[in-house]
């Protein structure tokens, strides 16, 4: 398989903080993100990216992947994981994948957190059940909205003559509408085989929600900043906000001021019993440049404006 360098993927160095890191998905999502950009191959693009993020903003699977790239570096594109390497963060390489919506890479790296087969009840036992498989299952947060339906490929163990080989699995799921982040979902029966009259393993599916571009989630609640011109914080206008089920036409009142959070209400997460809200919170934004004529009218509202941003410095 192909390896992947999240450093190069987001643009960043090696030795980028976690803030940076941040700000390099963020742009980057925003630029691709399949609402934002219809050409061809953005969505591709935009998962990449997102991938990338999902490794790099972990801690543990960050220094993870810091130990395999000094292999990834020179393997090209028949990467390899070393013989017998195992993540510091107790994921057992190969035991499980944790679905289509991230490369092969991924899901070979980090992709299942199986327990040792011998734990799931013996290699001396006649009858055992089978060992329960665990997988990440990523979720854009446009897929909580609705009941979706996704296939997943991972890999069982099986025991036979003595030996434990593994069998690859894929299997169609279904995501239920509302699922959260670190939800884990059960889906009976289809871990590994069991032994003898033993019952099979069950199948943990668990999610995590894929950072978004433009939203922060609390709870089930989200957050958008909407940038503002000054004259339509000092004026009031009609500004066009996104949300996850299309766009809404939002008022900003006259003298509104940077850090005001309006609520929309029931335009957040859904939830199996309740619907979160999305608040928008306003940034007024300076424009980059301005010509002549802007100039002289600032100097103009300068000269006849009453108003001292600092007049509590003098009291």
């Amino acid at each position: 398989m192909e390896f992947k360098d999240y450093y190069k993927i987001l643009g960043v160095k090696s030795d980028a903080d976690s803030k940076e890191i941040k700000t390099a998905y963020r742009k980057l999502a925003r630029k691709y993100h399949p609402d934002m950009n219809p050409e061809a191959g953005a969505a591709d693009k935009f998962k990449e990216v997102a991938e990338a993020y999902e490794v790099l903003k972990d801690a543990n699977r960050r220094a993870e992947f810091d130990e395999l790239r000094q292999y990834g570096s020179q393997s090209g594109r028949g990467f390899e994981p070393p013989p017998g390497w195992q993540s510091a963060s107790g994921f057992q390489k190969g035991a499980g994948q944790s679905g289509a919506d991230f490369s092969e890479f991924f899901n070979s790296i980090f992709g299942g957190r199986g327990t040792d087969f011998r734990q799931a009840g013996g290699f001396q036992q006649d009858h055992y059940r089978g060992q329960d498989v665990e997988i990440e299952m990523p979720v854009f947060l446009e897929e909580t909205m609705a009941t979706n339906v996704k296939t997943v490929e991972f890999h069982i163990p099986t025991y036979e003559d003595g030996r434990v080989s593994q069998i690859k699995k894929h299997l169609k799921v279904k995501i239920p509408v509302g699922v959260m982040d670190g939800e884990r979902i059960r889906v009976k029966g289809q871990g590994a085989p069991g032994h003898g009259d033993g019952a099979a393993g069950d199948l943990y599916l668990h999610i995590r929600l894929v950072p978004h571009p433009l939203f922060d989630v609390q709870g089930h609640n989200l957050i958008v900043t909407v940038p503002v011109a000054p004259w339509e914080a000092a004026l009031g206008a009609k500004v066009t906000v996104p949300t996850l089920d299309g766009k809404i036409s939002l008022t900003i009142t006259p003298n509104s001021q940077t850090g005001k959070k309006l609520r929309i209400k029931g335009k957040g997460l859904k939830g199996k019993n309740v619907t979160g809200d999305l608040y928008a919170i306003l940034k007024v934004v300076m424009p980059a440049a301005a010509d002549e004529k802007t100039r002289q009218l600032w100097r103009e509202l300068a000269k006849t404006a009453s108003f001292d941003p600092r007049l509590e410095w003098s009291q």
